[in-house]
């Protein structure tokens, strides 16, 4: 028999010696929310009062035309057969082209907020994995996990409210916006 073949058992064991005690070392493993943490930070629930008030004007006047619509098509109906056909005419051709401008303005519109609310996001998204990178390391965690691709873990492993407190910490709301 071969000194190799002999000592072959010898690291066999040796291996198994040293992954046994890799393995018996506790990994810390945490769970969050991210998409929780990021719109429950105070930074964006400030970024979203600002945009509702920015937007707000432009949505008073979809409103406005929406019932100046209403009124139109009111009339309209009303007023079906007692108009001269010119006069019902222009009616309809005046609800057209403002049923077309309020669409015009609504798709604008929501372009407009979907481009800002999709930045803002990404960017809070961005400094909150660091923060939860930080986290982790500070509190010697090995591993975080995203909730939506976790099956079953303890609520003691959720450090979600932590991370949203260790945001606002670092990104105090009255800070510049995200999106900024």
């Amino acid at each position: 028999m071969s000194l190799r073949l002999a000592l072959r058992p010898l690291v066999v064991c040796s291996a198994l010696f040293l992954f046994g005690s890799l393995a018996a070392a506790q990994t810390k493993v945490a769970v969050i929310s991210l998409q929780k943490a990021v719109l429950e930070s105070a930074e964006i629930k400030a970024a979203s009062a600002a945009m509702e008030a920015r937007y707000k004007p432009r949505l008073s006047q979809i409103e406005n035309l929406d019932r100046e619509i209403a009124t139109l098509s009111q009339n309209l109906q009303t007023n079906a057969g007692k108009l001269t056909p010119q006069a019902e005419a222009d009616m309809n051709a005046q609800l057209q082209r403002k049923q077309r401008d309020v669409q015009r303005y609504r798709d604008d519109l929501q372009g407009d907020v979907d481009n800002e609310r999709n930045t803002i996001l990404q960017k809070a998204g961005q400094k909150m994995s660091e923060v939860v990178k930080k986290y982790a390391e500070e509190k010697g965690i090995d591993v975080v996990v995203d909730m939506p691709y976790t099956v079953y873990f303890k609520t003691a492993l959720d450090i979600t409210n932590d991370a949203i407190a260790a945001y606002d910490k670092a990104y105090p709301a009255g800070a510049p916006a995200a999106g900024k």
